[in-house]
Order: structure tokens, then sequence, then C-alpha cells
């Protein structure tokens, strides 16, 4: 049995983009996807536990071409996003989840050691919170992106809309680390400003607070704040700028203090949205950029 760094949990999906110009596209995605390749490609030991269709197998390729061991949790159907960008601003978005491949449950979890265990999920539909008590008790460091609750699925329209996450205090304390974008922490928090957001956060009671925002990412940690601007000289790879920047930064902060995994995280998705795609890039480009 491998001891891994970091295990990424959540759902593989396919996401048809819908730009405000040009071509509708249709790629393999999922929080899962963007953040387990940034925590590999710098070499970090990773696994991903993904719940979707047998039948979609495939898209998993490129996550274990990358050397990340993929355990697959079957479901009925693969979740489906459906991403209609009505402007050119990039951070505005209207999400549809067409289809969903269903909530985790813990006796569907590998018990594999890890130094650190990530939930990456998309909409409410993957973690409740028996499923995340269960992993807390297995003695998991834990972490979560904030959006697995925040993004709540209607059921007649499939539309995803942001709202208030009633019990987000007690999902919040289980966690050791937790992950959200400006949206987000408005939603939750009810303001804009990133360090009241996060100074928020950590009195409900988690330690370390990542938030992302279109110019850059905040870290707090034991009452101190810091933040690191993005770089980027384009936004062709906007998809998956959150996911990325805490993969990076889960990565780096194993043998990192916050203010240099921040750096570090920053740096990578800097260059990772200068191209399409889930980060391509090496710890060389990185190290460069930093």
């Amino acid at each position: 049995m491998t001891d891994y760094d970091l295990i990424f949990i959540g759902h593989m999906c396919y996401d048809e983009i819908v730009p405000f110009k040009g071509e509708t596209r249709v790629a393999p995605g999922s929080a899962v996807l963007c953040g387990a390749m940034a925590a590999a490609r710098v070499g970090k030991k990773v696994a991903v536990v993904a719940k979707l269709s047998p039948a979609d197998e495939s898209i998993l390729e490129p996550m274990r071409e990358a050397g990340i061991d993929v355990f697959l949790v079957p479901a009925k159907e693969t979740t489906y996003s459906k991403v209609v960008h009505p402007s050119a601003d990039v951070d505005v978005r209207q999400i549809f989840a067409l289809k969903n491949a269903g909530y985790f449950e813990l006796p569907e979890i590998p018990a594999w050691p890890a130094a650190a265990v990530h939930l990456a999920g998309i909409t409410d539909k993957e973690f409740h919170l028996e499923f995340m008590r269960g992993l807390k008790a297995k003695g998991y460091n834990l972490s979560v992106d904030m959006q697995s609750f925040v993004r709540q699925v209607d059921p007649v329209s499939r539309e995803v809309f942001f709202r208030d996450v009633p019990r987000k205090r007690e999902i919040v304390q289980l966690m050791n680390k937790v992950k959200l974008d400006v949206v987000e922490a408005e939603v939750l928090t009810g303001t804009r400003d990133l360090a009241q957001a996060a100074q928020i956060i950590e009195a409900w009671g988690s330690p370390e607070v990542v938030i992302t925002r279109a110019d850059g990412v905040l870290a707090r940690r034991d009452g101190t704040n810091w933040f690191c601007p993005f770089t980027n000289k384009s936004t062709i790879g906007r998809i998956g700028r959150g996911d990325t920047t805490f993969g990076a930064y889960l990565a780096w902060r194993l043998e990192h203090d916050v203010a240099e995994s921040l750096r570090f995280a920053s740096a990578l998705v800097s260059v990772k949205m200068e191209t399409p795609g889930p980060f391509s890039g090496t710890l060389d480009d990185v190290l460069a950029r930093m």
C-alpha cells in the first residue's frame, strides 16, 4: 500500500463550455482533475477517488499518464455540466448540472494512508455531512472546496444557484483548510472583502483559509493574511483557476509555510491560465515564474 501526499475526492465530469464569443466545446473537467494534475506535475504522490460511469473511464487517462493513482467509484451516469458565459467577463457564468453521479458514501472510499485529503466537489450533490464526519473520524487531515455546498442544483431546471449553506459552520469545523472564491465568500459571509471573509471563516473553526479572486489569492492562518497577485498574460485557460490554485497550494504547503506556498500557487496558476486545460507545465516553469 502506497502512502500518498494528497488524495483528491470528487466527481469527474464533462464540461460543455459556451463562451461569449467563439465555439462551444465539450471536454473532461472537474475540480479533482485540475487540482490533482497541479499537485502531481510538481512531484507529489497523488491519488484520486473519482465517481463516474465506468463507460467513461477513458477520461481518467490523463491523470494516470501523469502518474496519479485513480480509483473509480462506479455511478449510473457521469456528471455533465454546461457553463455559459453571457458576457466578456470570464468570471460571470451561468451553470447547469445536467447529469449527476450522486453522493459519495464512506464505504466507497479505499483505506489509503495520506498526508492530506481534499474534497473537490463541483456542486452540492457530492458530499453530505455524515460522509465528512466519517473521513474526519478516520484521522485524515481534511480540506474542502466550499463550492461543493454553495453551488446548489435546482431539481427542476438543473441550473446551479449560489446560495448560503445552513450548516456551513459544522462543515468548516471539520476542516484543516477551506478553499473558496470571492463569490462564494460573499454568499457565505456577506462580504467581498477577502480579509474580512477569511477572518469570519477562521472564526467558524477552520485554522487555514484560502480565497481566490480574478487578480490573485489570499491565505489566512493564525490571524495573519497574505495576498499574492496572479501574473498571467491571458485568461485563455481561466477554467479551473481556483481548483488549480488550491491543488498547487496543498502540494507546496506539505513542506513550506503559508507565504511560500501562496507564492508558489499563484505562480503555477498564472502559468496554467495562459494555456487551456489542466496545468501541463513543470516545476521549473513554476519556479521561474516565482
